[in-house]
């Protein structure tokens, strides 16, 4: 893409309603437009992101067996009402139409997948059922914060799914939990499995994935031998004291943003609205359901925080809106120009993104939006590198500079 078509420009200075980095950052580099408190617009930089994020973690769903489906965003009050949500959830958004009948906005799906999912089993042979979608939520947060990482409006991955026995589901859970790790992995984060508590989905325990950061929002006391991690809301040991699940390690204490969570739901929502099927025996049981949760445009977030330095956004490669931002600084120089042209054309043949800075603009402004931007790797086409006979190429995130003919870039950038 030329820069020059692009649908945004640079801002120098951070917004001054913004507290946070990842807001303040993604605004001033065109990836998102801040609407009001807790709902921004996703522009084609962040939109391009955002659809890498969900790319990875459609990717491990399909992996595991979920089936990806899209549930309606609008739904009616009744079967929120029949499962107690709709006066004990505080954060569901109440609409009334004007023939008098009560909507929602999904927050979550539990109401809508479970009677569907009825309409479909009927037997142990039905089981297990595993259904995602990605797609926007909304939650009447009292005090939205934190840019993208908490608002009234997000993107998340959510996942349901339906067991016979309770050991299925366990084993699922196991399945499901690996594919998380993975898809924080495959973005370049390291998520710990944390302990907590179900909150207003259920008693049970669950299980939030946590990205350690100082822009975190939870306490979390985690073992630095073992896996062991918990949720200071919710520990019964305290910083410093030995781990007593490897009773080795010593627990330390940080800052964490959750970045997922599964809930074992248990039978309460199949018997809310009477889902049963039969048994090898022919009995009518309930069947077990889980939740499975990611908050894409929260990774997204996350992702900013953690990786950003004091220049601009550094984007991990497997995320970034581009592979390439490719620097023309011609000064006039038809010769420049058409170099430029020819590596655009090249690496674009090649399926190599490419953001090209085609712009009017002087080598400082081009430099600083290229930094602000985070792009991975910027290569630079000029009257010097066109004399050298080799491109200046730049890592983001490490600064390393080095010199690569078209040949050498092509072949470096897709290996």
């Amino acid at each position: 893409m030329r820069q020059t078509h692009l649908f945004t420009k640079t801002r120098r200075e951070a917004p001054k309603d913004e507290v946070s980095k990842n807001a303040q950052l993604l605004i001033r580099a065109g990836f998102v437009h801040k609407e009001m408190a807790g709902v921004y617009s996703y522009l084609q930089l962040g939109k391009r992101v955002l659809e890498k994020i969900e790319a990875i973690v459609r990717d491990e769903m399909d992996k595991i067996g979920g089936q990806e489906i899209r549930m309606a965003t609008l739904h009616p009050s009744e079967p929120w009402k029949q499962t107690g949500a709709w006066d004990n959830v505080d954060v569901v958004f109440k609409i009334q139409s004007r023939t008098e009948k009560e909507y929602t906005v999904g927050q979550s799906e539990e109401e809508i997948v479970t009677p569907i999912a009825k309409e479909y089993i009927s037997s142990y042979k039905d089981l297990p059922l595993v259904v995602y979608q990605i797609g926007q939520k909304y939650r009447d947060e009292l005090r939205a914060k934190s840019g993208i990482m908490r608002g009234r409006e997000f993107t998340m991955k959510d996942m349901y799914s339906f067991h016979d026995t309770q050991e299925d589901f366990d084993r699922f859970y196991a399945l499901a939990k690996d594919a998380y790790l993975r898809v924080y992995d495959r973005i370049g984060l390291v998520a710990k499995a944390t302990e907590a508590s179900g909150g207003s989905f259920t008693k049970k325990l669950s299980y939030e994935f946590m990205v350690l950061t100082d822009a975190g929002e939870d306490d979390i006391l985690y073992c630095d031998t073992c896996s062991y991690c918990v949720n200071v809301e919710v520990a019964e040991s305290k910083e410093n004291e030995t781990c007593t699940r490897c009773n080795s390690g010593t627990l330390s204490r940080a800052k964490a943003s959750e970045v997922g969570n599964i809930f074992d739901l248990g039978q309460k929502y199949t018997k809310d609205f009477d889902l049963t099927y039969q048994d090898a025996n022919g009995e009518k049981k309930y069947p077990i359901m889980g939740c499975f949760g990611i908050g894409i445009t929260r990774l997204m977030g996350v992702a900013v925080e953690k990786f950003a330095d004091d220049k601009g956004l550094v984007w991990p490669e497997s995320i970034a809106p581009f592979r390439v931002h490719l620097v023309e600084l011609s000064s006039d120089n038809e010769e420049v120009k058409k170099e430029a042209a020819e590596l655009y054309r090249e690496l674009t043949e090649a399926g190599i993104e490419v953001l090209w800075d085609d712009r009017d603009a002087r080598a400082g402004e081009k430099f600083a939006d290229s930094d602000l931007f985070g792009i991975p790797l910027r290569i630079v086409v000029s009257e010097k590198t066109l004399a050298a006979g080799k491109f200046e190429c730049v890592e983001r995130a490490s600064g390393h500079t080095s010199h690569k003919s078209i040949s050498e870039l092509i072949g470096h950038l897709t290996t």
